[in-house]
């Protein structure tokens, strides 16, 4: 079923299949990533999930989520570019495989109805205990993601290169941010989005389309819907000449990050070019990173890149020996040459698309992966369905990957390594 329109700035997606015994749907409220609200949106889902007038506790949500055969329901945060995303994920096992006709479906969509209009709140706020509770998971989910070095070294080496780009702000907030909320302002800002923001619902199960829709429908009727705020992805425009930024930290492995711009987004005809050769330079074990950087030369304990789609962004990761840093380096580039070169082998390209083409061919197999390649599609303004984008990517040849690659061009570096003993 295409995308519609439900309900003014409220808009509908499925994905009818009959393949599995449960089904899923998400609900995402969009909205432009901004210091001022990203910790915000960030911190909304959970509070939101910790109940409502109908269940004011996990205990009397658990309950219903189990009398509904187990069903699940959690918040959900995402960033694509410079869009944010809040709202639910909830699966549910399909209505015609429960006892005495029960509508399960029905059930969740009235859930997530409570979720959204019947929030559970004390003198026009949150209830403090939760909203302190809930920040101070917040609080530490950022303060962990200093744990993971490789991820760590990435953002860091992005929060460069984004420095003048909306895509600088974190999907979560910063810290001082979360501690300033308090429950009325959340509150008043859960208000204004709900008013103000374009919403969008993927459902994936067995029933048809037009009766999920007419559920959804009638469900969320009563949301207050106003000018939705504008919610726009940019490609990434680079300022000045490359940036070296370097970080020490107490780690035995150095980590090497490396931003490159690819003047090509997800929007672009050309993007299944850029794909193929982000997949022969460093995204899988048949790559060049992998075969010569780390397996041929043991320049680095792990070497990849991938691709940030919506800005046209390429990050290349790897783990390194400090002292190795400029033969790493150099390598890598070397390898990057080489694609612009064209100098790609039959088995390097075949290899390349054939993993291409079986993730694509996976979609089907999993609700979680179609639901967010559907969610891909909208937020990144994604033009192609699955099937369109595997025949293109069996379309691409060694030149036009080639000429991807030769627009690639170096912008931040990030060397992550240890203090000296």
């Amino acid at each position: 079923m295409d995308r519609i329109e439900l309900l003014p700035g409220i808009f509908f997606q499925a994905a009818q299949t009959t393949r599995f015994k449960t089904a899923c749907f998400s609900l995402h409220l969009l909205r432009p990533l901004r210091k001022e609200e990203a910790a915000k949106n960030a911190l909304l889902a959970n509070v939101l999930m910790r109940g409502t007038a109908k269940h004011p506790n996990l205990r009397s949500i658990s309950a219903m989520l189990d009398h509904l055969y187990g069903a699940s329901a959690g918040p959900l945060v995402r960033k694509n570019g410079e869009v944010q995303t809040c709202g639910f994920f909830m699966s549910f096992v399909e209505d015609r495989f429960a006892l005495e006709k029960e509508k399960i479906l029905a059930a969740m969509v009235d859930f997530l109805r409570e979720l959204l209009l019947e929030p559970l709140t004390e003198n026009d706020a949150f209830p403090a205990d939760i909203v302190a509770g809930e920040k101070q998971n917040l609080i530490n989910m950022i303060a962990s993601e200093v744990n993971d070095k490789r991820a760590y070294a990435d953002q860091k080496m992005l929060r460069a290169m984004f420095a003048n780009d909306p895509g600088n702000v974190s999907r979560l907030g910063e810290i001082e941010d979360v501690q300033a909320i308090t429950p009325a302002a959340l509150f008043a800002h859960f208000q204004h989005i709900l008013a103000h923001s374009k919403i969008e619902i993927f459902y994936a199960g067995s029933q048809s389309p037009e009766t999920v829709a007419g559920l959804f429908a009638n469900a969320l009727a009563a949301i207050p819907r106003q000018t939705p705020d504008e919610v726009v992805i940019r490609g990434f425009q680079p300022v000045g000449k490359p940036q070296y930024l370097e970080e020490t930290m107490d780690v035995t492995q150095g980590k090497l990050s490396m931003g490159f711009t690819t003047e090509c987004t997800c929007r672009d005809p050309e993007y299944p070019a850029l794909v193929l050769f982000n997949a022969v330079f460093g995204a899988g074990v048949t790559s060049k990173l992998f075969m010569n950087v780390r397996e041929k030369l043991s320049l680095c304990y792990y070497a990849s890149s991938s691709l940030l789609s919506s800005k046209g962004v390429m990050v290349v990761s790897s783990g390194i020996q400090t002292e190795n840093y400029e033969t790493a380096k150099a390598e890598i580039l070397r390898q990057l040459t080489a694609c612009q070169n064209g100098e790609i082998t039959e088995d390097e390209l075949l290899s390349a698309k054939k993993a291409l083409c079986s993730s694509l061919d996976g979609i089907g197999d999993s609700l979680s992966r179609m639901e967010d390649f559907c969610s891909f599609r909208v937020l990144a303004q994604f033009p192609m369905s699955p099937a369109a984008y595997k025949a293109a990517l069996e379309a691409v040849t060694v030149a036009e990957i080639a000429a991807a690659a030769q627009k690639v061009r170096l912008d931040t570096i990030l060397l992550l390594k240890g203090a000296t003993k």
